[in-house]
């Protein structure tokens, strides 16, 4: 890796540099390259574009080499130079359209039939209503009241072990019972068992 000079168009014609050289950042970068540049690489996907997110990394660490006062805690401000650079890329990343024949997006489903949507609620509570009390009650506490575990275990005085058994338990009756059977894709058109 060579060692970054900034220079203006003027100064490199004449050969004078406008910046001054550091010494203690060749150094520094000779010996901390590969440990730096492995960093870079966990950032990004491809090698090239790591070595380019280490030089530009590099490139602001010389220009604020003057103003760091802790060279121990050098390594931390190239990762932080580092992590900072890729993040600015990402957000810069433009994203590109193209112009095609056929919209991307997929059609939208067909609005669910009403008198479908509510033969199935009723086949549902139909269903709830046959479970033993304490299951139905643990049924509707966590997934009609939206309550946690631990919640409806708190309202019950019981274990949440117990409302996980119990509600375990009470989904597989409701898996099995007859009115409910799944609703499924036919023909793009879906059907319920409940209608």
């Amino acid at each position: 890796m060579t060692t970054l000079v900034c220079t203006s168009a003027s100064d490199a014609a004449t050969g004078a540099a406008r910046t001054p050289s550091y010494p203690s950042f060749s150094s520094y970068v000779k010996a901390r390259q590969p440990v730096l540049l492995r960093t870079a690489r966990s950032l990004t996907a491809n090698p090239s574009d790591a070595e380019d997110l280490l030089q530009t990394a590099l490139t602001k660490t010389y220009v604020a080499w003057d103003r760091i006062e802790d060279h121990r805690a050098l390594d931390g401000y190239v990762r932080r130079a580092l992590l900072n650079t890729r993040t600015s890329q990402w957000r810069k990343r433009k994203v590109d359209e193209f112009v095609c024949e056929e919209l991307p997006e997929p059609e939208g489903l067909p609005a669910p039939d009403p008198a479908e949507q509510q033969a199935l609620h009723d086949a549902m509570w139909r269903a709830i209503t046959k479970l033993p009390a304490r299951q139905r009650a643990m049924v509707v506490l966590r997934y009609y009241e939206d309550l946690s575990e631990a919640q409806t275990a708190e309202v019950l005085g019981v274990s949440v072990g117990t409302v996980k058994s119990a509600v375990s338990r009470a989904l597989g009756k409701l898996r099995e019972d007859p009115e409910l059977t799944p609703v499924r894709r036919d023909g793009g058109r879906t059907v319920s068992a409940a209608a």
